[in-house]
């Protein structure tokens, strides 16, 4: 095994650095969220929502273009995303993905951007809608 590059960081110092920024939320939290207008985004490939469920009112965008959906300044962008101050919450399977991805769109100035703590399983396991 070689040594790891001079200032390169592990994942789970990656992980660690995403989730200093972030304020996440529990379930409880994203369906009165969702219900006072944010937007939930689930990241998770088609092949995980089919095998687990997904969350009523949920977008779908996954991982490999969110920054361009959600990007007021992309000309790929989703119609409603066109504000900085938009409230988004992303969710992944378990919630680590979702925390790197919250912290990529903070660094497009979606400064409210944050994950669902625990993704979609605590979702399900809080006993929320699935479909």
């Amino acid at each position: 095994m070689t040594a790891a590059p001079p200032g390169s960081l592990g994942i789970d110092e990656i992980l660690a650095n995403a989730r200093t920024r972030l304020t996440r939320v529990g379930p409880l939290e994203v369906a009165a969220a969702m219900a006072r207008g944010a937007i939930l985004v689930d990241i998770r490939p088609a092949a995980q929502r089919a095998e687990f469920g997904e969350i009523p009112g949920a977008v779908v965008i996954e991982r490999n273009v969110l920054e361009w959906r959600l990007d007021p300044r992309s000309d790929a962008r989703l119609a409603f995303a066109s504000r900085y101050d938009l409230e988004v919450i992303v969710t992944c399977q378990e919630g680590y993905t979702s925390s790197l991805a919250a912290a990529a769109l903070q660094d497009l100035g979606l400064w409210r951007a944050t994950d669902l703590d625990g993704g979609y399983a605590a979702w399900r396991d809080a006993g929320l809608p699935t479909v």
